[in-house]
């Protein structure tokens, strides 16, 4: 261990990890208590929370195409949403080479949200619980919170010559209305869960450490995500990448970022102590379940069990224990032909002579997957207040088209696809069910 790791590890001991799963935000949950207090007759935490979900979603709009409408009220009027970056946070060339990361490789990623970074969300239970307690409660829809999360990333991160982290822009916007959202979740799962929360073994909601552990989610979790797509970072690029989502965690609230960006001597001693959170539960296979069903309706005939197997792939050999996350959430078995894949990809690691047709293949497949994504988020959120969007220049760049008419042509498509399927699905079944009728 050289010098820099040894600081690093010194950094992070377990008590740190503790102290963080146990803090909240207090600074933020004060003005939201207060502001809950004065609320009127009949409203409650869920209430105020879709209020605040549509302001937010107002300001958004307003940072993306400025129209003169009246800026955010109420609770955001009583914080600093305009607040500066930190004095470590404003290398602007640092900030566009961290975004670039995004623009240059989005289709990666979004195969990387859906199939790493969020079943890592899945694997911590009190993670699971708010997500799916809280997105019963509040939208009725599962997957309305995975839209939102990619329009995260986009907002944060494919906006780069907007300097979207500059005050009143997508991504400053985002990174403090979410701070704000995430002290109405822990009000609303309060008056959810009750006494049935386990303050001592999971902290309050939404904690410092599941803060943290979510930064790593979109940074380093993504880049192991990459790297099993065949696309490896440098160090740069990476460091660059990381320095973003620190001024984005600044922004949020994340105490790890309050100070200093966090940088690559810290990813080791973090990613080995975040590595215990993981566990199997009722609502993080649920949440699976519903995520594998919203990407497999929108792949094209023949590819229906791609999500599934990209699943499996990305989180073979993972370190820190992620290699059981595919199991602790009950991820169906990959596609017999994934399965090839797979003895294909071990025996070009053996021998290397493999390994680039294997690359080529599985770069195609993640490409496409990752196209489908982020047309299904397009075509199914594009309307109401927190809508899903992509920039002209990323659509562009990722070949999908947004216009009304193609998305009428694809609606068409999915239709007939969905008809084909179940047709297909009834057939196949049949012979199944009759097979089993007969006696053994």
């Amino acid at each position: 261990m050289n010098e820099h790791e040894s600081g690093a590890a010194e950094r992070w001991p377990a008590e740190r990890f503790r102290q963080l799963r146990q803090q909240a935000d207090p600074d933020i949950d004060k003005i939201v208590s207060g502001y809950l207090e004065g609320r009127a007759d009949g409203e409650n935490a869920l209430s105020m929370l879709h209020a605040v979900v549509m302001e937010l979603g107002r300001a958004k709009r307003e940072a993306r195409t400025p129209s003169g409408e009246t800026g955010p009220s109420a609770i955001f009027d009583a914080i600093d949403f305009n607040k500066d970056l930190p004095e470590w946070g404003d290398d602007a060339a640092l900030l566009a080479r961290g975004q670039s990361v995004f623009a240059d490789y989005g289709l990666y990623q979004s195969v990387a949200l859906f199939c790493k970074c969020l079943p890592m969300a899945y694997v911590e239970v009190s993670s699971a619980k708010v997500l799916a307690g809280v997105s019963d409660l509040a939208t009725h829809s599962l997957t309305r919170r995975v839209a939102e999360t990619g329009q995260m990333l986009v907002d944060v991160m494919g906006l780069k010559a907007t300097d979207s982290m500059a005050p009143g822009r997508p991504g400053h916007t985002t990174a403090i209305g979410l701070r704000i959202l995430h002290s109405f979740v822990r009000a609303l799962a309060a008056e959810h869960f009750g006494d049935d929360w386990d303050t001592a073994r999971y902290g309050p909601p939404v904690n410092q450490e599941l803060l943290l552990a979510t930064i790593f989610d979109f940074s380093v979790v993504t880049w192991e995500a990459l790297e099993s797509m065949g696309v490896r970072l440098s160090d740069d690029d990476k460091a660059a990448h990381l320095y973003t989502w620190s001024v984005f965690g600044h922004l949020m609230g994340v105490e790890a970022c309050r100070d200093r960006p966090l940088t690559l001597q810290d990813v080791p001693p973090v990613s080995e102590r975040l590595g215990r959170l993981y566990e199997s539960s009722d609502e993080g296979r649920r949440l699976m379940a519903v995520l594998l069903a919203e990407m497999e309706e929108f792949m094209a005939l023949g590819w229906r069990k791609l999500p599934r197997s990209l699943v499996h792939w990305v989180f073979r050999d993972a370190r820190h224990n992620a290699d059981q996350v595919p199991a602790l959430l009950d991820v169906p078995p990959p596609a017999w032909w994934f399965n090839a894949l797979f003895a294909l990809a071990r025996a070009g690691n053996r021998y290397g002579r493999l390994m680039g047709p294997v690359d080529a293949v599985m770069r195609w497949l993640v490409r496409r997957a990752g196209r489908h994504i982020v047309i299904a988020m397009i075509d199914r959120y594009s309307g109401g207040h927190a809508a899903f969007q992509i920039p002209e220049e990323l659509a562009s760049q990722w070949r999908i088209k947004q216009s009304k008419t193609a998305r009428r042509t694809r609606k068409l498509r999915h239709s007939v696809r969905k008809g084909v399927r179940k047709g297909v699905g009834k057939a196949a079944r049949a012979p199944v069910r009759a097979r089993e009728e007969l006696p053994a």
